[in-house]
């Protein structure tokens, strides 16, 4: 397997920091671990000032905050500030939990950038089942707070199997709080959502309905909100560069230090990541055996080495590949060139 080297790897510009795995949420199609408790001690405030100096120093741009639920660290502020010190613009992804008017004012003057809400559903009972708490209210309170404080904002929902066909619903809700955009995002099927997989996948038909719900929302709302909505790969028949390809732009530091080149990749057996207490940023991004074992296209098996779109595409998605072949080397299952059927 051929190995990239700092020379022909580019720079990490987008670090997502998974603050927390901690969640008041428990969302049957969450991305997280499914054995987090299990992991190491979250980082304190000066390993992750010393990561977003470290992101920086490379080159890194955009910072996302992200969890579980990011509000439930009482250092986000000040990571929130060191961070807009350094000139990252940085993007909040929450639940909405915990914030509250007197910490929205403390992260915008921390120099908070950009908020991304999540809801479940577009009404109380399946937002509140989805979710397994009693949250609706409290998310419509913070979506008016978002846009009281003079923030834009991205509403996100999680589409599967039973609000699929909500979604004009949901997008009425997107309007009529005035979110500039709207992330119908189909729900990948890693973590939490790969073991509920079988409850939360919809049939093709329920997802025609949709798209075509989709373009005519977007026909009659024009510019008063941007609708995002990806269709699932379990749908498709051409695999997405994921995350833009393996080590490629993207970043993520996980709550116990462990880098990762996706969300995904610690499932990957046989694979050790290394842990920023141990390593630099650096040394992680360019010399790491991990990072580098995907990078490119020198590791690919058939069909992926012969075929004339493998630089497009990148091989597609290494975790989903493993999920559902057994094998992360081998063709992601959602292409139609795949032995493996989705």
């Amino acid at each position: 397997m051929s190995m990239s080297t700092a020379t022909s790897t580019g720079p990490c510009f987008w670090l997502l920091a998974e603050l927390s795995y901690r969640c008041p949420l428990h969302c049957a199609f969450c991305y997280n671990p499914v054995d987090y408790s299990g992991m190491g001690a979250e980082l304190d405030t000066a390993a992750w000032l010393s990561v977003l100096d470290q992101a920086r120093e490379m080159g890194a741009v955009q910072l996302g905050l992200s969890g579980g639920e990011p509000l439930l660290r009482p250092d986000l502020e000040k990571i929130v500030a060191h961070a807009h010190k350094l000139g990252f613009y940085i993007n909040l992804l929450t639940s909405g939990v915990g914030l509250t008017e007197a910490r929205l004012a403390a992260l915008k003057e921390a120099g908070l950038d950009h908020i991304q809400l999540s809801f479940q559903d577009s009404t109380r009972e399946l937002n509140d089942f989805l979710s397994n708490t009693r949250t609706f209210e409290l998310k419509q309170k913070v979506a008016h707070l978002i846009k009281q404080a003079g923030y834009p904002m991205v509403m996100n929902c999680v589409m599967h199997r039973y609000n699929l066909p909500h979604i004009e619903q949901i997008i009425d809700m997107a309007v009529e709080m005035k979110a500039e955009y709207l992330e119908l995002a189909n729900t990948q099927y890693y973590g939490w959502a790969l073991r509920n997989r079988h409850q939360l996948l919809p049939t093709a038909e329920q997802l025609g309905e949709a798209e075509a719900i989709v373009r005519r929302k977007r026909e009659e709302i024009g510019t008063a909100c941007q609708i995002l909505f990806v269709v699932p790969d379990y749908f498709e028949e051409r695999p997405k560069r994921c995350m833009n390809g393996w080590g490629n732009v993207f970043l993520v530091v996980s709550p116990d230090g462990v880098a990762l080149p996706c969300h995904a990749a610690r499932d990957i057996p046989g694979m050790t990541f290394p842990n920023v207490q141990q390593e630099s940023l650096h040394s992680i991004w360019y010399d790491s055996p991990s990072f580098n074992a995907y990078r490119g296209t020198d590791w690919m098996k058939e069909p992926c080495r012969s075929c004339p779109e493998k630089e497009k595409d990148l091989g597609g998605c290494r975790c989903q590949a493993l999920m559902l072949t057994g094998d992360a080397r081998n063709a992601d299952p959602v292409c139609s060139k795949s032995p493996t059927i989705m």
